[in-house]
């Protein structure tokens, strides 16, 4: 007969292996079809899950966060972030970037161009004078390799492109990786890797565009939000820094204390105009109090009604705001919704916009031997 204190112990121990079993089992992981391609193409979609309602669905075209269901304060799921049921909406609107992993440049490069070692390099203009997000087929505009990924208390999907030296003007063969992950803390989780065999520049992001009351489902002005950022880089009439790193206090640009969205947002203000010339509208960077620090709070979202809150961590030094101000409910996203004016935002974790060309940015340079990685973290819960 075993000794009272070792069955004792020998008992916990199933006992942890079974609730660790029963943890892990309440995640989980699939994947299938979904739809083609204009020319065919196969388009796959991983879908994870946990155990308290929240659901991920990630598919390889254009590594696109293509679902994100959240439950709200009574546990009622909704789906919060915009986009396609298949993946032609995906194509035929691929200007507005619903959900998509951005790169090999976020966000704009004046005149798109920039140098290296006395170097010049063009990306094709997609944005008035300037290069947005890659230029008019970056990554959000291409075909990813996906698998399964699972760790201790997490499942996900790794995502994987070859970028060509050349494309888009970018110099150096580089490999990418992303790997989207689900726990049962409610946490989405985004993480990126980059090599290069040429000197590049690199500035991945996630271009989701959320709405905690649910996609679809009006405007985003009464959502709050705090931003723990002192200062942001504000821009002229191209959207590109002027290279300040200016005071966010006495602005519109003042989220250091919850505020709602739509409380400035129509302010006679000239960086609001430049970002949304007819009503007014937020398109900035924020410079994170954080500076990369993925352990500390970053940006903080509310929605009243719902009591949904998103709670966001980053490895990045600034954050891109974004009202999705050239929405206007033209065409229907899933669920034969339409999406509004002002109905989303977006949280584009990133270095600062024309990075290679403003020296007092943080660098956006990679080398041969060099890893780029970033770390993103989604967070939500119910008030």
């Amino acid at each position: 007969m075993a000794h009272p204190f070792r069955l004792g112990q020998l008992l916990m121990a199933t006992a942890l292996s079974a609730f660790a079993a029963s943890a892990h089992a309440a995640l989980s992981s699939e994947h299938g079809a979904f739809g083609t391609l204009k020319d065919g193409t196969p388009i796959e979609r991983y879908v994870l899950s946990n155990s308290r309602g929240m659901q991920a669905s990630v598919i390889t075209y254009g590594a696109v966060l293509q679902a994100l269901k959240v439950p709200d304060r009574n546990g009622q799921a909704a789906d919060v972030v915009l986009g396609f049921d298949d993946p032609q909406g995906y194509q035929d609107h691929g200007d507005v970037h619903f959900g998509a992993t951005i790169g090999r440049f976020g966000n704009r490069l004046a005149g798109g161009s920039f140098s290296l070692d006395g170097k010049a390099y063009q990306v094709p203009l997609n944005d008035g004078p300037n290069a947005l997000h890659g230029g008019p087929m970056g990554f959000d505009h291409q075909v990813w390799k996906a698998k399964p990924a699972q760790g201790p208390g997490w499942v996900g999907v790794t995502l994987s492109y070859h970028s060509k030296d050349g494309e888009m003007g970018f110099p150096g063969n580089l490999n990418v990786e992303v790997t989207y992950s689900l726990n049962e803390q409610n946490e989405l989780r985004i993480q990126y890797k980059a090599t290069t065999d040429k000197p590049t520049v690199v500035n991945l992001t996630n271009h989701s565009y959320f709405n905690l009351a649910g996609a679809g489902h009006g405007d985003i002005l009464n959502q709050v939000a705090v931003l723990h950022a002192a200062r942001y880089t504000p821009i002229d009439g191209t959207l590109i820094p002027t290279g300040e790193l200016a005071p966010v206090a006495g602005t519109p640009m003042d989220f250091t204390t919850p505020t709602a969205f739509g409380k400035h947002i129509r302010d006679e203000h000239p960086q609001l105009k430049f970002a949304e010339p007819k009503q007014g509208g937020f398109d900035f960077n924020w410079v994170l109090d954080a500076a990369g620090d993925a352990r500390k709070l970053a940006v903080e979202v509310t929605d009243p009604g719902s009591g949904r809150r998103l709670q966001l961590f980053t490895s990045e030094p600034g954050v891109q705001l974004y009202t999705s101000n050239f929405l206007t409910g033209a065409f229907s996203g899933k669920g034969g919704l339409t999406y509004p004016h002002w109905g989303a935002f977006t949280l584009e974790t990133q270095h600062y916009p024309d990075s290679p060309n403003q020296a007092n940015f943080p660098s956006t340079r990679l080398n041969p031997g060099q890893v780029y990685s970033q770390n993103t973290v989604f967070r939500f819960s119910a008030l």
